[in-house]
């Protein structure tokens, strides 16, 4: 019988006994690269990939049981958010410098995990942090100057708990439909003894049988064929060769999650889940009680250290901002927010108007590709004209969403 593992010992991926202190050790891709470095040759193929699994698995914190593997994607926000922020703070053309680059750096982050296929919790815990980290900000360095009251406080606090009970809902089932048991089984049989990159709950890297082929669109499987014998009139459904399933009208594969989605809208990196008919309604919610919380706050922090000025205006032009340090990092903190909050906005007004049109994101990409559907708006809005029924039965049917019965298991319908 095997010895229990002391709090700093761990099985690594290669299901060998591991010692924190080693953890420098034995890393022969690492030690390849590094020579391959310094003598100004190139890295062999897969050589990065593998370091970047080795540090993954290597990261731990002591525990009870053993040492407890700590999700990389999760350090960055924590270390270099504050660091960048108050070296922002020091000087105005620094904070011009690192205010313009960070949504850069945000962007190219998601086009490389969303090239891979990944999911990751970088986004998820930069929003979480960020919103914990400027309301650390707002309490320590702009309520003390007393031009807050107490009831300013207690309606942005509410603001905020609002915001984040509803995306405590957005993130939980956004609809998925149940996997045959048959298939379930098989699945388990067939996961192959690699390592899955990203999060543990992705299920990326896992085949399963089928002869359809297709193309991938906005986490549309690949392989999936249209039944339409025996089907009753005006209803659509899908076949998904992945889960083995018959979906129904307006639902999708997503290749992130790996799993079939009721009127699936979009797999949103900033919750780390897809956005369905049974969270699409928490998801608004969750976006207006962040904007109306933010706005709030960042009118309160402007009205506090650029007196005498409106909102829009201290914004742009507050001389007194870099007087002091306190009044600096604030400053630098409100156009983090007003950054974040125009980025969000955007999102709302999107999903807003996909909402009157009754479409949704990943409808739209496929009328896109298609050449099916109409731009509205200059192009804010792709109309389908599948399901658009008028602005307020549009609006009645997605505050409708989750309400009606559920439909038949898949394992029924096969």
């Amino acid at each position: 019988m095997e010895e229990p593992l002391c709090c700093c010992e761990y099985v690594d991926r290669r299901g060998q006994r591991n010692h924190l202190a080693a953890c420098c050790c034995d890393c022969e891709d690492l030690d390849e690269g590094c020579e391959r470095w310094l003598t100004c040759k190139s890295l062999s193929p897969g050589t990065l990939e593998r370091i970047a699994d080795t540090v993954a698995d290597r990261v731990r914190v002591p525990w009870f049981a053993g040492a407890v593997k700590v999700n990389v994607s999760l350090v960055p926000p924590l270390v270099l958010l504050p660091v960048f922020l108050h070296v922002a703070a020091l000087h105005f053309l620094l904070g011009l410098v690192i205010l313009t680059s960070l949504p850069v750096l945000v962007l190219w982050y998601y086009y490389l995990t969303h090239r891979r296929k990944e999911r990751t919790l970088f986004f998820l815990s930069l929003g979480l942090f960020s919103l914990g980290y400027m309301y650390y900000v707002f309490l320590q360095e702009v309520v003390p100057r007393g031009h807050v009251g107490f009831s300013q406080v207690v309606a942005l606090t509410c603001g905020l708990i609002l915001m984040l009970a509803a995306l405590s809902r957005a993130k939980k089932d956004p609809g998925y439909l149940p996997i045959p048991a048959s298939n379930e089984k098989s699945s388990h049989q067939g996961l192959p003894n690699k390592s899955v990159r990203g999060s543990s709950n992705g299920l990326r890297g896992v085949t399963m049988s089928g002869t359809a082929s297709g193309r991938a669109v906005n986490g549309e499987a690949k392989g999936y064929s249209r039944m339409s014998a025996g089907e009753p009139e005006g209803v659509k459904k899908d076949w998904c060769a992945k889960c083995q399933l018959v979906r129904p009208a307006r639902a999708g594969h997503c290749r992130l999650c790996g799993r079939c989605v009721r009127r699936l809208d979009h797999h949103c990196v900033w919750i780390n889940s897809c956005v369905g008919e049974q969270n699409h309604q928490a998801f608004i919610l969750a976006l207006s009680f962040f904007m109306l919380t933010s706005v709030y706050g960042i009118t309160l922090t402007l009205h506090t250290i650029c007196r005498g000025r409106t909102p829009f205006v201290a914004l742009f032009y507050c001389p007194g901002a870099y007087s002091d340090y306190s009044s600096a990092l604030s400053f630098t903190c409100v156009w983090y927010c007003a950054i974040v909050t125009a980025g969000m906005g955007y999102i709302l007004l999107i999903q807003l108007l996909n909402i009157s049109y009754n479409v949704t994101e990943r409808e739209a990409r496929l009328a896109l590709r298609d050449n099916t559907g109409r731009r509205l708006l200059g192009g804010l809005v792709i109309d389908t004209g599948q399901y658009n029924r008028g602005f307020l039965c549009n609006w009645g049917h997605f505050l409708s969403l989750g309400s009606s019965p559920p439909q038949r298991s898949a394992e029924d319908i096969v």
